[in-house]
């Protein structure tokens, strides 16, 4: 028989080997268990995470557009019951009154035109970001939320030259607001999602992708650098917004091109911002002016200057007291650089002298006579003037 001390050390070997056993199975236990998926949290595939991505935008994005209703006036008058020199007799006119009424033949009446479009709130205290043309003419506006609640509108001001406006109403409480992202960092391809309220059916989302961006010379407005999209865009889009998979507001829906599919246009967020701050604060937009008439610079013209390539834009005018008159500017000199950036084309340079502060000192780079030169001039306030005429091909929405 073995000694005591024998005994208790085996039996504390044999229950110190039972419990490491069962740590190691535990262990093995809960490690398998944990690298199984759990049924009741299944991991998403790239198209549900897709479509999630989706419904929350819609869910964010949707509570803050709005319907614009319109109501223009338009007056127009009778012709007379009788013809002739008599038509306007006092005696005859209260014959017909009592016949045919006040609003009987030869009176003024009234029309109630209706109009809509959409638009996104962009600050608590009521202030409705919209086109221009939702509201050009309009003698009475009308928002109504997602929640159907409706106020009358104001016209805090309008932006002919972007086709932008901006409207406030006087909210109950606090109101879903939209935020203006970057446009500036968009790339072709990124999916975009227009909101607005086409052919009255409110609320409706359609989604697509981002086709171009810098598309100018579209015949819509004076300063363009739009978006081009595919998603649908539809008569009571116009002022609704574009946005991206984060939810901000990358452009204002604006116009189609009547003769194709799928192709839209929205107003980038980025010249938004400059538009819309100004309207709110002084109800109108201040822009700089240079002082010249552009036009685009072609392959051809480009050769005979002597240019590497046709980047620039030709001066084809130089207004008498303007800045550029003043700094000796003259016609058929190319400018190629604005304040150390490039100049694409003449597009480019009329909203790089546009966005340019009143009073400040720029630096242009021009080639005159195959010689690069540096002027100096004093940007001026940019003058009234009227918006080209529009090409028939586009149509507003």
């Amino acid at each position: 028989m073995l000694p005591r001390s024998v005994r208790i050390a085996l039996a504390a070997s044999v229950l110190f080997a039972f419990l490491g056993a069962g740590f190691w199975i535990h262990a093995l236990i809960f490690t398998r268990s944990s690298l199984r998926p759990s049924p009741s949290n299944p991991s998403q595939s790239p198209a549900d995470a897709l479509q999630s991505a989706f419904v929350r935008v819609a869910e964010r994005v949707r509570p803050a557009v709005v319907h614009i209703g319109t109501v223009q006036v338009a007056r127009t008058r009778r012709p007379p019951m009788v013809p002739g020199p008599f038509s306007d007799d006092p005696l005859l006119k209260d014959f017909f009154d009592q016949f045919f009424g006040p609003q009987g033949p030869g009176r003024r009446e009234e029309f109630h035109q209706p109009g809509l479009g959409s638009g996104v709130i962009i600050d608590k205290r009521g202030y409705v970001l919209t086109n221009h043309h939702v509201v050009r003419g309009a003698d009475g506006v009308t928002v109504r939320l997602s929640s159907k609640q409706e106020y009358r509108g104001k016209i805090v001001g309008v932006d002919v030259k972007t086709d932008l406006a901006v409207i406030r109403f006087e909210p109950d409480g606090d109101v879903a607001v939209a935020t203006l992202g970057n446009s500036d960092s968009l790339r072709v391809g990124e999916w975009a999602i227009a909101i607005g309220n086409p052919f009255g059916l409110d609320q409706t989302v359609t989604v697509g992708v981002v086709s171009a961006t810098g598309r100018a010379d579209v015949g819509i407005a004076t300063y363009e650098n739009f978006i081009q999209t595919d998603a649908s865009i539809n008569p009571g889009n116009s002022g609704g917004p574009l946005v991206n998979l984060r939810g901000e507001i990358i452009g204002i829906n604006t116009a189609i091109v009547a003769t194709g599919q799928g192709i839209g246009f929205a107003i980038p967020a980025n010249m938004v911002k400059r538009v819309t701050g100004q309207l709110i604060d002084r109800g109108k937009v201040t822009r700089g002016w240079i002082g010249i008439a552009m036009e685009p610079l072609t392959t051809d013209l480009a050769q005979s200057l002597g240019l590497r390539d046709a980047r620039g834009a030709v001066v084809a005018r130089v207004y008498p007291g303007g800045p550029a008159a003043a700094a000796g500017l003259q016609k058929n000199d190319v400018v190629v650089s604005f304040e150390g950036a490039v100049v694409d084309d003449y597009r480019q340079l009329q909203r790089l002298s546009a966005d340019a502060e009143v009073g400040k000192t720029v630096k242009l780079e021009i080639v005159r006579n195959r010689e690069r030169r540096a002027i100096t001039l004093r940007v001026a306030e940019a003058p009234d003037r009227l918006a080209p005429e529009r090409q028939p091909s586009l149509q507003e929405r």
